[in-house]
């Protein structure tokens, strides 16, 4: 399963661009929530996120996804307020130390603006502007680049909806409906990423389906795809029943299943290790397109 990746050029605020599709790219995830339910211990306090954020550096991540709610199933909503109080102090101390883009995790219009004014470049909406359609306004006006990823309904409801005629033909056709939503905001197509959303919404067996299908979702839709299956709850399935920070083998497994079917962006928490996965698979991957 080698399929070849497109090239794409994501303009990003201040004339910035994002290249992608010469290589997977390594997105490590920051989560500073006090229940994040991938990661061994809180980063509530700021100089500890921002030591986390330099070492995801220095272990080869290419961008760095920073998020003040949790968004995993089951996890309660929290207020706009709080999230920026999560969020910004980090994004402040950052700007200007390291010398990759900044992502903001939210689905909120409110916390987009201000994190984009602190520094971020990019927005990973994991609702698909299902949940606040407000933030694609924002994303055009400044000019971040915008992560689609598809759910349904909230962290509380998703796997209740988790019910698909073909799982790959419904996540593409829900994600065209987000493409569609942003691109009647005045979001430009070229700013636009997407993401199948496994683990959002999907029991294991689509989960599966979808990561095993991923050339087809790219050809549909012809936008750069970002892949996050790191120590999510459906790879028990496989690995049984492990505390998420012990499925690092499992997601090295479906990172290189991503990289293979020409994921253009691996989100991942081991960033040191995954790096690695990552680039031996490429050398892989290009071997194979070669032959």
């Amino acid at each position: 399963m080698t399929s070849a990746r497109p090239l794409y050029t994501v303009p990003l605020p201040d004339h910035g661009t994002l290249r992608l599709g010469d290589r997977c790219l390594v997105m490590g995830i920051l989560n500073v929530t006090p229940d994040s339910f991938a990661d061994s211990e809180p980063l509530l306090d700021p100089a500890n996120a921002v030591a986390a954020a330099l070492r995801m550096e220095a272990d080869g991540a290419d961008l760095i996804d920073i998020g003040g709610e949790s968004t995993r199933p089951g996890a309660d909503p929290v207020s706009a307020d709080e999230e920026l109080r999560r969020v910004l102090p980090v994004l402040r101390a950052l700007r200007g130390r390291v010398g990759i883009p900044l992502s903001i995790d939210t689905y909120k219009a409110d916390v987009a603006r201000a994190a984009i004014e602190a520094g971020a470049v990019i927005v990973n909406d994991v609702s698909g502007l299902q949940r606040d359609p407000a933030l694609a306004v924002d994303v055009a006006r400044t000019g971040a680049a915008l992560v689609l990823m598809h759910s349904r309904g909230s962290s509380k409801t998703m796997y209740a909806e988790a019910s698909y005629d073909d799982v790959l033909t419904d996540v593409i056709g829900e994600l065209r409906e987000s493409i569609i939503t942003a691109v009647d905001a005045g979001v430009r197509s070229e700013q636009i990423l997407i993401d199948p959303g496994v683990g959002f919404a999907k029991r294991a067996s689509h989960s599966y389906g979808v990561l095993a299908r991923l050339p087809e979702l790219a050809a549909a839709l012809d936008r750069p795809m970002l892949v996050g299956p790191s120590r999510k709850s459906f790879l028990r399935e496989a690995l049984g029943d492990r505390p998420a920070v012990e499925r690092d083998w499992g997601t090295a497994a479906a990172v290189t299943a991503a990289v293979l079917a020409g994921a253009h962006i691996v989100r991942v928490h081991a960033v040191a290790e995954m790096a690695q996965v990552v680039r031996v698979t490429e050398e892989i991957r290009r071997a194979g397109l070669r032959a």
